[in-house]
């Protein structure tokens, strides 16, 4: 088995966080994790409608960004945010990002930037 690519603390930038951050299935990855705390990719994945490959997918684009952490145990993958890490080196963005979510009752249909067209409409 190849090695999972997981930054530094003091490599992890904010463009790669915001990136990972900009789906909404990354977001409700997160949003789990932040409840759940430490938990096993299939179980996290339980709860969302997503292919198993692409949720594969998902989890590298958070870890490579630096906002999970991913441990191999046999053959099974937890994976867990990295809270300290993204705290010491951008205080309160997690907190802010999740509540955020909250606030608007679902991390799955974030409301669109004003005068973006929406399809149907």
């Amino acid at each position: 088995m190849r090695e999972l690519t997981q930054p530094a603390a003091e490599e992890i930038k904010l463009a790669e966080i915001f990136h990972a951050l900009a789906d909404p299935v990354r977001l409700q990855i997160v949003a789990q994790l932040a409840d759940k705390g430490r938990d096993s990719c299939s179980a996290v994945g339980e709860s969302i409608d997503v292919h198993r490959t692409t949720m594969s997918h998902h989890y590298r684009v958070l870890r490579e960004s630096g906002v999970t952490w991913t441990e191999v145990e046999g053959r099974t993958r937890f994976v867990s945010l990295r809270r300290d890490d993204l705290n010491e080196r951008f205080p309160g963005l997690l907190d802010a990002v999740l509540a955020a979510c909250t606030d608007r009752g679902s991390v799955t249909r974030l409301p669109l930037p004003q005068g973006v067209p929406v399809a149907g409409q």
